[in-house]
């Protein structure tokens, strides 16, 4: 790959990547209402219909920011065949989306999240899903995918939701096939897969997930015992980069026994919703153009920053990244490539 000597450069070759996410698919649903009365059936408020929208979620909203940044999303899941896969199919499609990677099958509910808002305030959430894991037939129609598709990729995604997609061993399996390939693979995990993503290149937890996954506590403040927790993740890993994402205090990043931290940019911050799925994608496609690991932890968390200003889970705006990763001579201040 050809040096890159501006962020200019650097935006413009984001649109001659691909990337193949993999992991756990969902549909978000919402119903908007208005309430001004109780239910004389039960206690409960009656919400009548203003507007219902259907929306891509989990995995499928990191291929949109893969999108929204200018490459190419390939996505690779297993759904239901059922009515809400059909459904799911069609916001692809609606989305301008690949669907070759998507697995049907009888045996699976897709995955969907009902939201009923009254004004501003959400009633009532009601999910339906499976989370068990993959049974053989789906494990080996997912791997076929997955190995046709990573011929095309530049990096690989891992978006883990907990919803069964992900087993140890087809983890072990994938991150094989990618390495085999020197394709790189960056992961955001879950708490039941957390420590099985052995061998992967890049590894993104946010700080409760650390926590959770390791089964360790700390004080936010106590930072040796954050670096430790860390440097215990890259050893039971077997990978040289760890990005944790510290909510208002920034991101962290390891890359072997270097430590950087980013401070949080000043934000009027409306919703964190979605905020990993932007930082996951914009360290993938900076994983692939061989960016320094300081480089792809600034451009992440001023992305995260950004659609933290928007209210729902919306893609980044690249032109809005663009302008600020300029604005603060992002590209000038972390040397873009390893030394």
């Amino acid at each position: 790959m050809n040096q890159i000597n501006n962020i200019e450069e650097l935006f413009s070759a984001f649109d001659k990547l691909t990337v193949l996410i993999v992991g756990d698919v969902m549909i978000d649903s919402y119903l908007w209402g208005k309430s001004t009365r109780i239910s004389p059936e039960a206690p409960v408020p009656i919400v009548n219909v203003v507007k219902r929208e259907k929306r891509l979620g989990g995995a499928a909203n990191v291929a949109l920011n893969i999108q929204a940044l200018g490459a190419t999303p390939l996505l690779c899941s297993v759904i239901g065949d059922d009515q809400d896969g059909a459904d799911y199919i069609r916001l692809m499609e609606d989305k301008g989306l690949s669907t070759e990677g998507i697995v049907q099958s009888p045996e699976r509910v897709t995955t969907i999240k009902h939201r009923i808002i009254a004004g501003a305030q959400q009633l009532l959430r009601v999910d339906s899903e499976i989370e068990h894991n993959l049974v053989e037939h789906e494990e080996r129609h997912l791997e076929e995918r997955f190995i046709q598709l990573l011929e095309k990729a530049d990096v690989v995604i891992f978006e883990d939701y907990d919803k069964g997609v992900f087993s140890e061993a087809n983890i072990k399996r994938f991150i094989e096939l990618a390495n085999e390939q020197s394709i790189p693979s960056v992961v955001d995990p879950k708490k039941k897969n957390f420590l099985s993503f052995v061998g992967c290149t890049l590894f993104k937890p946010n700080l409760k997930e650390l926590r959770e996954g390791l089964k360790v506590d700390f004080a936010d403040e106590n930072l040796h015992a954050f670096e430790s927790a860390v440097a215990t993740l890259q050893k039971s890993l077997q990978t040289e980069q760890v990005l944790v994402t510290l909510s208002e205090r920034g991101v962290f990043i390891a890359d072997g026994n270097e430590k950087t931290y980013i401070e949080a940019h000043r934000r009027a911050i409306s919703d964190v919703s979605g905020a990993g799925d932007t930082v996951i994608s914009i360290a993938a496609l900076c994983m692939a153009l061989g960016t320094s690991p300081q480089f792809l932890a600034g451009l992440s968390n001023l992305g995260g920053g950004l659609v933290c200003e928007q209210v729902g889970v919306v893609p980044v705006d690249k032109k809005r990244l663009f302008e600020e990763a300029k604005h603060i001579q992002l590209f000038e201040k972390h040397e873009y490539r390893n030394a």
